[in-house]
Order: structure tokens, then C-alpha cells, then sequence
């Protein structure tokens, strides 16, 4: 117990604790305040998302290097998911597609683009070992591939194209679903020696006990379903008030929030000179976004939601993945970093998020 207070105690970000049991302490006493609850939703969702990121650490550190990196490829994206799940049963399925996009671009832009600038400012030229890099923007540039396909069904004719979309993302769904566990079969059995730097993340922690780290890992878990719901019910009142649309929340917001303990690790990473594993965490978790969650979503909403949800994003949204995805494959290909490159990638995310901050509220509600 010591060691771990003394772990809380030398990560700041974890003091941010603090706000999870008061978000639902507001909750109960305030539940009309939609603009507090939605900013103390945020604050509470980033301390538990490091939490979340240190028992699957630790658990992973356990299991060996195959199961170790496949819980880890599983559970890496668990605070999206959380989040976009209870979107989905609200049926705000503007945020959930939002926050699929935002989650992919996010990934694969500013947090690679980050880690390249602040790994520069330290190191002149960083080298990385491109072949997972490769792998994980060739499985992006596929499933960016993939989601402009609906798109296109759905113009065909308006009573039959939403019926064609939606059947098309259901087969997708599958599909992708296929190319992520073939993904993870050639990345962690059949050719695991390509990627031995990058499989699975190290850090230079202590890791928690095996019975501690899943105790963690199940009440953090539903901690995060707790303020996610919270979350979500504020979201629309509290875009409203502040001016911003679903759209910006679930591109720029939630990715951000739920990635902050993923972002920390391989920003870490590429200061210490170690950029295979912050190229891994960044695309790693951009291509699962893109071939587990969105597809996953996609099947449960036949289950949760109030309809079923189709892979048909907004235009805008397609052209940013699709960028994203085909910048991502050309940066990578080099296996060279400077600081000026990271620079380049995170003005083109910012580029984004000043376009989807401009979108009034309730803009796409109607077309999705």
C-alpha cells in the first residue's frame, strides 16, 4: 500500500483523483448544472485514463511478450471505448462518430507529431524501426479506405442508400474486425521478431502486483463508465452554453482526455531517445481505433443503441482521417525524425480542430 501511495505521489497527474468523487457528488446534489459537470467529466476521465493505462501495464508485464501485448493492444483504447458506448446508448451518435475520427486523427497526427517535436528538441536526428510503423498506417490507410465506402452507397438514393449504408457497415465492421486479430497474428506470433521494439510498451516504472493491478483495472473500469455517462448526459447542454458543437467535442476533446496517460508515456518515450515505442503507441492506437472500436460500435448498437449506427461519417470528417492516414504512411516510410517534421503534423491537426471549432452546435445532428 505504501509503494502505491508513494506512486500517486510522484505523478501529478494522478492528484486529479480528486475530481472523481466530486463530478459525482455534483451529479447527485446539481444534476441541471450541464457546464460543470461537463468540465469536471473531463478532469475526472484523465487521472482515471492513466490509472487505467498502469494496470494494463502492469498486468501485461506478467504475461509474457504475446498475451502482454495483445492485452495491452485490447485495453489500450478502453476510455474511448467507455465513452463512446455510453454516447451510443444516448443515441448521440454524432459524438460517437466524432470521437472515432477525432481518436484517429489525434493518434496519428498530434500525438506522432508531438512525440517527433519533443523528442527533436533534445536529439538532433531520431532513427525508428519502420516496420511497425508501416504495418499500423498500412491497417489505417485500409480502414480510412473502408469508411468512405458508406459514403458513397448513401448518395445513391435517399430511401434505399441508408439502408445500403448501413448494411455495408455491417459487413465493414466484420471485416475490419478480420484485418485487426490478422494484424495482431502476424505483429505477435508469425513475424513478432520484425517488431521487438515496438509490440508492446515498457516503461520505466514499478509495476503493481498481479491481484492489485486487475483489482484497479475493474474498479477503474466502472469508474469510467460512471462519469462517462455523466459525461455524455451534459455534453449537448453544455456545447450549447460554451458555444461548441458534438462534432468538436468528439474530434478534439474526447480523444484528448482519453489519451492523456497513452500521450504521457510516448511523449516520455521519444525524449528518452526511444521513438520505436512512440511510434507504436501513436499509430498502435490509431489503426485500433480504426479496425476494433469503430467496428465494435457498430455491432453493438444492434444491441444498446436506439438504431442501429452505420459507418457513414460527415465529408469533412472522411478528408481529415483519409489526410491523416496518408500523411502518416508518407512521414513514416522515411524511418527518420527532426523536430520540424512533428511541428508540420501537429499544425495540420490544429488546422482541424480550428475547422470543427467554426461548426455551430447541432450542425451535423440532422445528417446523421
Amino acid at each position: 500500500m505504501t509503494s502505491k501511495l508513494e506512486d500517486i505521489r510522484n505523478r501529478p497527474l494522478l492528484w486529479m483523483i480528486a475530481f472523481v468523487p466530486l463530478v459525482l457528488v455534483v451529479e447527485k446534489v446539481a444534476p441541471s448544472a450541464h457546464t460543470t459537470l461537463f468540465i469536471l467529466a473531463i478532469l475526472a476521465v484523465i487521472p482515471l485514463a492513466a490509472l487505467l493505462g498502469h494496470a494494463t501495464e502492469s498486468i501485461a508485464a506478467k504475461m509474457g511478450d504475446a498475451i502482454g501485448g495483445l492485452l495491452n493492444a485490447t485495453l489500450g483504447n478502453l476510455t474511448e471505448l467507455i465513452i463512446a458506448i455510453a454516447a451510443l446508448k444516448a443515441g448521440e451518435y454524432v459524438l460517437v462518430k466524432a470521437s472515432i475520427a477525432g481518436a484517429i486523427v489525434t493518434n496519428s497526427l498530434f500525438m506522432l507529431g508531438a512525440s517527433f517535436v519533443l523528442g527533436g528538441l533534445r536529439h538532433h536526428i531520431q532513427e525508428y524501426n519502420r516496420a511497425g510503423g508501416k504495418l499500423y498506417a498500412g491497417l489505417l490507410l485500409m480502414a480510412t479506405i473502408a469508411l468512405l465506402a458508406p459514403a458513397a452507397v448513401a448518395d445513391i438514393d435517399l430511401s434505399q442508400g441508408r439502408q445500403m449504408a448501413q448494411s455495408l457497415s455491417t459487413g465493414l465492421a466484420i471485416l475490419l474486425i478480420v484485418a485487426y486479430v490478422l494484424g495482431l497474428t502476424f505483429s505477435l506470433v508469425t513475424h513478432k521478431e520484425l517488431f521487438a521494439s515496438g509490440s508492446h510498451h515498457e516503461v520505466d516504472e514499478i509495476s503493481w502486483p498481479f491481484g492489485v493491478a486487475i483489482g484497479v483495472l475493474a474498479a477503474v473500469t466502472v469508474l469510467i463508465a460512471l462519469v462517462s455517462e455523466i459525461f455524455v448526459s451534459s455534453v449537448q447542454k453544455a456545447g450549447e452554453t460554451l458555444g461548441i458543437s458534438p462534432a468538436f467535442v468528439g474530434f478534439v476533446i474526447v480523444p484528448l482526455v482519453g489519451a492523456a496517460a497513452e500521450m504521457a508515456v510516448a511523449f516520455s518515450a521519444a525524449r528518452k531517445n526511444r521513438l520505436d515505442m512512440s511510434v507504436s503507441i501513436a499509430l498502435g492506437s490509431a489503426s485500433q481505433i480504426a479496425l476494433f472500436v469503430a467496428p465494435v460500435l457498430v455491432l453493438l448498437s444492434y444491441v444498446i443503441g436506439p438504431k442501429p449506427m452505420d459507418l457513414q461519417f460527415w465529408p469533412g470528417a472522411v478528408k481529415m482521417v483519409l489526410i491523416a492516414a496518408v500523411t502518416s504512411v508518407f512521414i513514416i516510410n522515411t524511418g527518420r525524425s527532426a523536430w520540424f517534421v512533428g511541428v508540420l503534423l501537429v499544425f495540420i491537426y490544429v488546422i482541424f480542430a480550428m475547422t470543427l471549432y467554426m461548426v455551430p452546435p447541432g450542425t451535423y445532428a440532422a445528417a446523421l
